[in-house]
């Protein structure tokens, strides 16, 4: 975990890791976003939120580049990142999961995780199977690294066992493990607690945290406001691929708009 720095306690560092900035992107005739700008800060905890078709995903792939924007930009520490192919931003030190988990089933969770490691490899993950010189080193550094992740994410057990043959919380750590096995500086976490039960919800609180606290920035979407209201030190609203609020989730509560469009009187406090 050598290219992590630790977080020092007393809150996420002045300055943003990412900015948005007039962002659009159609599809169709529909808008999916709409001049949408916003910062992350370093090592905060920022979430996406909005009703369903709001564009939360939406930008989510065009962060990761698996979506170009028709308009506005994208910066990572500063440096354009829109016009990069998807595979070049985990080469960045962003690293992403998908609401719909794309673990390989068949495949064991040690070896899922490894292929989260393919962006600080320079002979590439598939490459290191052929076992022959450096490649051969890389794999076993490699293998190692991803043991050392699932460790620190309480899964070390299961590192043996088939995907599809672990409880449906566990393959969720293990995309999250896969995730931070590139060592990211920046994860963005696409509804992490859905279909987990209040009790795994909990856990995943606890996880969030844990990882700000390697000095990862941590961008989530999430429907669970429980959760968000919780971990957020910021919070991003979207509507129709707009922005209507931003700020702290005390702010967002007592936003009239956001009440209106998305949380509801039981969250207004």
């Amino acid at each position: 975990m050598s290219r992590i720095p630790q977080w020092e306690q007393g809150g996420f560092t002045e300055g943003a890791i990412l900015e948005v900035r007039a962002l659009e992107k159609h599809f169709g005739g529909l808008r999916a976003i709409g001049d949408l700008a916003f910062d992350v800060p370093y090592r905060s905890i920022t979430a996406i939120i909005g009703p369903n078709g709001a564009g939360k995903t939406t930008l989510f792939n065009l962060i990761s580049g698996i979506h170009r924007a028709d308009r506005g930009s994208i910066l990572f520490k500063g440096k354009r990142i829109d016009t990069l192919r998807p595979h070049e931003i985990p080469c960045l030190g962003i690293a992403r999961t998908f609401q719909n988990l794309s673990l390989f089933s068949n495949m064991s969770v040690l070896e899922n995780v490894m292929t989260g490691r393919h962006a600080l490899s320079s002979a590439g993950f598939f490459s290191c199977s052929l076992s022959f010189g450096r490649s051969r080193r890389e794999e076993k550094e490699i293998r190692n690294k991803a043991r050392e992740w699932l460790e620190f994410m309480n899964v070390g057990e299961l590192s043996d066992r088939k995907v599809s043959e672990i409880p449906f919380e566990a393959q969720r750590y293990v995309e999250i493990t896969r995730a931070l096995a590139g060592e990211p500086e920046l994860v963005l976490l696409d509804e992490p607690a859905a279909g987990l039960n209040i009790t795994e919800t909990r856990n995943l609180v606890d996880t969030i945290y844990k990882i700000r606290e390697l000095g990862i920035t941590v961008l989530i979407v999430e429907h669970d406001m429980d959760l968000v209201m919780e971990v957020s030190d910021r919070i991003v609203v979207l509507n129709f691929g707009e922005k209507i609020a931003e700020g702290t989730p005390r702010a967002v509560q007592r936003n009239e708009k956001v009440i209106s469009v998305y949380l509801g009187k039981e969250f207004a406090r």
